[in-house]
């Protein structure tokens, strides 16, 4: 196993989701499953492994696929080991098949030092071809096309760093599946592992490895739906209106499956805490955000005076790219993992719906700080109309009263704009001027709130 240990890390820092970039990898196998075998005689399995090299070990899932032949110009293989060419699983067509199955048929499978069990939602179909989805930094994504089942494709993400502890992405979407919505795309089902952790009091670990949900291939994502009617300045307000609707139904089925509880001080506290940090590391790395810090604060303890609304599981990262339209279910929303830099313990507690709406908000007036930047067009008061139609169309459907809490708002929307402008000044420096414009139009609180 040492000697596959070592193979797998030499490939695994070439991998776009191996998150040590610039170091080694130390890999030990901690678990290894068998998902099944092939009509051809290739083995499905999955390792999992930890990386010794950075300062706080990192977890890893390795699906594998054995072959005794080699697949000829394959970009999935892995090395050769004990005989055998190893690939890597989601692009070999052993694995997908195995994943699914183990998954739709809630196989229970027990490993070396790892067991797991699918949970399915329904069944689906036989497996005629699957693909990988480029792109993707953390995680892998599987497309497959079906037959003989209720849905034409289904998609798995398969999680490539594991974590103790339930994954939002997997139990926000069950939620949704269970309470009927029909504004995300429903679930197939999960696959759930356990594996062996020291220093855990029980010893082992438990997490989702990955899942499936329906997939719609032809949509397109809100922010290309958006910069091009910005781009024709054709109004959005009618299909803000409609996103506003979807999110609010979003939330209330949220609401009704996962426990929500009553704000206290204490959440409160928390939040300007969370906050205030990220302000400080703003200060330290955008000018901008230094100059305006203190007027950044005032706000936000402001908005710590008032009423926080109840506290429930909501998106934790919305903005126009996590939103599909379909021209016949209307509004859909998409990627439920939450904000990436947070903990992933953190993203599955209860919280404001403000945050959620907060990141929409800041999505429309992207879209107008994107087409300043690339050729000058002066888009804001569409993004200001799209704004206020997106928080009628919530207020409509949900009965709350978002105008009535505004400085909680805006301070969840400086908050937003806070973490833009360090992510811009790394990224790209010469969009960071979006962040900060917002920032000072939230301060100054110049133009009106949405409505």
């Amino acid at each position: 196993m040492d000697d596959v240990a070592a193979l797998l890390g030499a490939w695994m820092m070439r991998q776009r989701w191996y998150a040590t970039k610039g170091r080694t990898p130390r890999i030990r196998i901690i678990g290894t499953a068998r998902l099944g075998d092939a009509t051809d005689g290739a083995r499905s399995f999955i390792h999992l492994v930890v990386d010794e090299a950075p300062e706080v070990p990192v977890l890893y899932q390795v699906p594998v696929v054995g072959r005794a032949m080699l697949v000829p110009d394959s970009p999935a293989l892995i090395c050769e080991a004990g005989g055998e060419y190893l690939y890597d699983g989601p692009h070999d067509p052993a694995f997908t098949a195995a994943l699914l199955d183990a998954i739709s048929g809630e196989r229970a499978i027990a490993g070396d030092d790892v067991s797991m069990v699918g949970t399915a939602f329904g069944a689906s179909g036989r497996v005629v071809g699957s693909r990988v989805l480029g792109g993707e930094q953390s995680n892998t994504s599987i497309v497959y096309d079906l037959e003989g089942g209720p849905l034409p494709f289904v998609i798995a993400k398969v999680f490539r760093v594991l974590h103790h502890g339930e994954n939002p992405d997997v139990t926000t979407q069950a939620a949704l599946t269970q309470g009927g919505s029909h504004r995300a795309p429903p679930l197939v089902g999960y696959l759930t592992a356990t594996w062996p952790d020291p220093g855990r009091d029980s010893g082992t670990a438990t997490g989702q490895l990955a899942f499936a949900q329906e997939f719609l291939p032809g949509l397109d994502d809100g922010w290309r739906v958006a910069l091009r009617a910005a781009v024709d300045a054709e109004s959005f307000a009618d299909r803000a209106y409609d996103l506003g609707i979807a999110t609010a139904e979003v939330h209330a089925t949220l609401a009704r499956v996962l426990p929500a509880t009553a704000a206290g001080p204490d959440d409160i506290a928390d939040a300007l805490v969370s906050m205030g940090a990220r302000l400080s590391v703003a200060t330290k790395e955008v000018p901008g955000v230094a100059a305006l810090a203190e007027s950044i604060s005032a706000v936000y303890s402001a908005a710590a005076e008032g009423d926080l609304p109840p506290l429930q599981r909501i998106h934790g990262d919305l903005h126009l790219g996590q939103a599909l339209l379909s021209p016949e279910r209307g509004w859909m929303l998409i990627d439920f993992e939450g904000e990436p830099l947070r903990p992933m313990d953190e993203r599955s507690r209860p919280d404001s719906t403000l945050r959620d709406i907060a990141g929409m908000l800041r999505s429309f007036d992207y879209v107008a700080g994107a087409l300043a930047n690339t050729d000058g067009t002066d888009a804001r008061d569409w993004a200001s109309e799209a704004r206020r139609s997106y928080v009628d169309g919530y207020i409509a459907s949900s009965g709350f009263d978002v105008r009535g809490h505004r400085l909680l708002l805006d301070a969840f929307e400086l908050d937003k704009a806070v973490y833009e402008a360090v992510y811009e000044s790394r990224s790209r420096p010469t969009w960071v001027g979006i962040p900060l414009a917002a920032i000072e139009r939230l301060i100054a609180r110049s133009a009106p709130m949405p409505g």
